[in-house]
């Protein structure tokens, strides 16, 4: 977004925003949250029911599971921004389409260039496709990093995935070990 002059205007325009038809069926719009210096920035897809009730992001079980991993990696979730592709809920907890994403795209890029992380973490396919610009198989291309303007970007799978499949955890761990020993070496 253009102009834009500080994160709490970005809010602002973001929880006015009817440029797509989410708007609609929301509650709350998730900006996102964390501290505005933060050194590492955490993307998901889009807010889940408990997220659109709240306006807070990750903290339904996904969120439970996020706030798990970021501590075992050697942070705190107060430490670290925590951001979605679109900023509010699709219908049924489905994945943002790509008109939905797009109509979010400058909220995400004001959030980035205000916060200014060194490490960037796409939290699964939708928010990974969003920062790399193409599609993009999480299966074989998690715990990659990748550079992103002048920032680190690290892919890996949704916490959520840990809600469906058992094999999920295990890589995603790894995943948030290596982001560990990533925060101590670059930051």
């Amino acid at each position: 977004m253009r102009g834009v002059e500080t994160l709490d205007e970005l809010r602002a325009r973001a929880e006015a925003c009817t440029r797509c038809p989410l708007h609609r069926g929301r509650t709350r719009v998730v900006f996102g949250e964390g501290p505005p210096d933060a050194k590492v920035m955490f993307v998901g897809e889009g807010p889940g029911y408990q997220e659109d009730r709240q306006g807070r992001p990750f903290v339904g079980d996904a969120g439970k599971i996020l706030t798990q991993l970021i501590e075992a990696a050697g942070m705190r979730r107060e430490e670290v921004y925590i951001a979605n592709v679109v900023k509010c809920r699709p219908p049924g907890n489905r994945a943002p389409e790509p008109g939905e994403a797009e109509a979010c795209a400058g909220y995400l890029d004001g959030q980035l260039h205000h916060v200014n992380p060194r490490i960037v973490v796409a939290l699964g396919r939708i928010a990974a496709r969003r920062l790399l610009g193409r599609e993009i198989a999480v299966g074989k291309e998690h715990g990659r990093l990748y550079p992103l303007g002048p920032r680190r970007l690290l892919v890996t799978y949704h916490p959520a995935a840990c809600l469906y499949g058992k094999g999920v955890r295990p890589l995603l761990e790894e995943d948030f070990r290596s982001l560990g020993r990533m925060v101590k070496e670059v930051l």
